[in-house]
């Protein structure tokens, strides 16, 4: 179903750590995550990420390839690990900066993930629709990116949560903004602060999963339901300019947010961020050993935080 495209490899400091191909048969761009040491957004992933973002908004929503031009017209944000989306912010990090009190470190992340996030929203600010594909666990930040996109498909197999609270903190960089938009106040503050994974049905039932699929299917979903949008393509662009139009989310909003979230990490005290340790422990497990990494989040919910 897929054309045959070259795989863009984007600059960073170290390796890439996203992977892009261009469709050129249905003029979709995609975005493959691959980032190390563990599949989290480390710095050099949001600037790989970043670039992807640039090519699409400074080419206004044109690209060249293979010598010519080709319009943009679907944006896609996956995982090269078909079991894990993305476990979310560098917790490492956040660490080091609550230890140090280090705020303008954690402003500075909130800020370069808002800077994704945003034109991902808004749709890069061009003629095109952006879509996540949620293969395996999407937590934290993971979700959040996921949530940022016009369309969330995930397999059914797909667990999605916030589990910050856990630790006392709130997802900062859009969970609530996004939520909010799309479901209400109320659901999105029931996701946000129970901590609960959710399976990717539970997800689709509440109406923030936009397409299931069954495992091993995903990439297949994603290009039947563009076949679909793509016959009305015109209306249904306009119909998501409208709808972001009607309760918009600004980058102002997002960046106020960020703040707070920053704020409140600097409030966290010792037993908290052992939580939060115990939590990057049980990601790091689960991605080492094959396990999923839902089963160390509902054991660290079961033990509610204790010594």
């Amino acid at each position: 179903m897929q054309a045959t495209a070259e795989v863009l490899q984007l600059a960073s400091a170290t390796r890439p750590q996203v992977e892009t191909r261009f469709d050129a048969e249905y003029g979709v761009y995609w975005a493959y995550m691959n980032p190390a040491p563990r599949p989290c957004f480390n710095l050099n992933l949001l600037q790989d990420l970043r670039t992807y973002v640039n090519s699409i908004v400074n080419g206004g929503g044109a690209l060249v390839h293979q010598g010519q031009h080709h319009a943009v017209r679907y944006g896609v944000l996956a995982s090269r690990n078909a079991r894990i989306f993305s476990l979310g912010g560098d917790l490492a990090l956040f660490r080091e900066a609550i230890r140090t009190g280090n705020k303008a470190a954690l402003l500075n992340y909130g800020e370069k993930c808002i800077e994704n996030l945003y034109p991902w929203y808004c749709n890069c600010g061009v003629e095109m629709t952006t879509m996540s594909l949620v293969q395996g666990d999407a937590l934290g930040g993971g979700f959040e990116a996921a949530l940022s996109a016009t369309v969330l498909v995930a397999e059914e197999s797909a667990r999605l949560g916030f589990p910050e609270i856990l630790f006392n903190l709130f997802p900062g960089m859009g969970a609530y903004s996004f939520l909010a938009r799309k479901i209400g106040r109320r659901g999105a503050e029931r996701i946000i602060t129970s901590g609960t994974i959710y399976s990717a049905r539970d997800l689709y039932d509440l109406g923030v999963v936009d397409v299931i699929t069954p495992d091993g299917t995903g990439e297949m979903a994603v290009y039947s339901y563009i076949k679909r949008h793509a016959k009305q393509g015109n209306g249904r662009r306009a119909f998501e300019r409208a709808r972001n139009e009607y309760d918009p989310v600004s980058r102002d909003e997002l960046l106020r947010i960020v703040a707070i979230w920053a704020d409140a990490a600097l409030n966290l005290d010792e037993r908290d961020l052992k939580m939060m340790e115990r939590l990057v422990r049980a990601q790091q497990r689960s991605t080492a050993d094959g396990e999923p990494t839902t089963n160390n989040v509902v054991a660290l919910q079961a033990v509610g935080g204790g010594d």
